[in-house]
């Protein structure tokens, strides 16, 4: 049942207008206090790179504005900018999904095998622990300059908080649920179907929203350990020719590709959770 249908049942014809009139000043509201927000922040680093502070080291938004604009017409010193945001993006999709499917297939089994996760439960914890530039730099040498290794290095940061969101779902299943199926003849297989990755899938979508932002960090972590390709690589040239301006612009560029993911996943999610009736807060906000 759509939010739609839900309002309609719950609030009166007449007033139905007048609650999606509220709601539509309340999102212009915040997207105005968040271009306010925007405008002070880098306001205020204009004026300070331009009268207190040193722009050589601290640079300021006209000129990473300026470096975005070179790049995008004129393309930077290691190629087209295009090339290098699709090197990055492949590299976090591939790093992504392969990470999702294992931290998903993984944490339902330790979930439902309580013995398997009482022995192998502290493995991943220490391999957990392992600082992850360590990971990115072996797999430099394990798979060399090229896309593989930046893959490994996305996957092993999105693999952990998808694999202990999907255990701690599986944990979290109603034991009554379980049971009852069981009496009524389900199989092991159906139980895990019907019952358990259903009812897993909100603590599994809620932890796909931070992972793609760590498959991005991964990508640019082994970039910049090594690559030919990638903005890992123009963040460390820029590094290299004490280039803040496109320092800054690298960050940018992977924080847009971020929310972009970000638009992408909250739309996935609100389609594979529209049996779920909303929260009151969304009833209210729309959000």
């Amino acid at each position: 049942m759509s939010l739609e249908t839900l309002e309609a049942k719950a609030v009166p014809d007449e007033d139905l207008q007048a609650v999606r009139a509220a709601r539509r000043r309340h999102r212009i509201t915040v997207w105005a206090l968040r271009a306010m927000v925007l405008a002070v922040v880098f306001g205020s680093w204009e004026l300070l790179s331009t009268y207190v502070i040193d722009p050589f080291y601290y640079s300021k938004p006209s000129l990473i504005a300026e470096r975005l604009g070179d790049w995008f017409t004129d393309g930077t010193a290691k190629g087209s900018i295009w090339v290098n945001l699709s090197a990055t993006l492949q590299e976090a999709i591939y790093g992504f999904l392969l990470g999702a499917v294992l931290g998903v297939v993984l944490g339902i089994l330790f979930g439902r095998a309580r013995l398997l996760a009482e022995v192998l439960s502290p493995f991943v914890q220490a391999l957990n622990a392992v600082p992850r530039i360590v990971l990115a730099a072996l797999f430099i040498i394990w798979f060399g300059l090229g896309m593989e290794s930046k893959i490994a290095t996305a996957l092993v940061l999105v693999f952990f908080p998808v694999f202990f969101n999907a255990f701690q779902g599986a944990r979290e299943v109603d034991r009554n649920l379980v049971d009852n199926a069981r009496i009524l003849g389900a199989s092991r297989f159906q139980v895990l179907t019907a019952i358990v990755v259903p009812s897993a899938t909100s603590w599994i979508l809620a932890s796909l929203h931070t992972a793609f932002g760590f498959a991005l960090i991964g990508a640019i972590v082994g970039e910049y350990a090594g690559a030919d390709k990638g903005i890992g690589l123009l963040i460390a040239t820029a590094q290299g020719t004490f280039d803040a301006a496109g320092i800054y612009a690298g960050m940018i560029l992977s924080t847009a590709l971020a929310l972009l993911a970000e638009v992408v996943l909250g739309g996935l999610e609100r389609r594979l959770l529209r049996w779920r009736p909303p929260s009151q807060a969304t009833l209210s906000t729309g959000l």
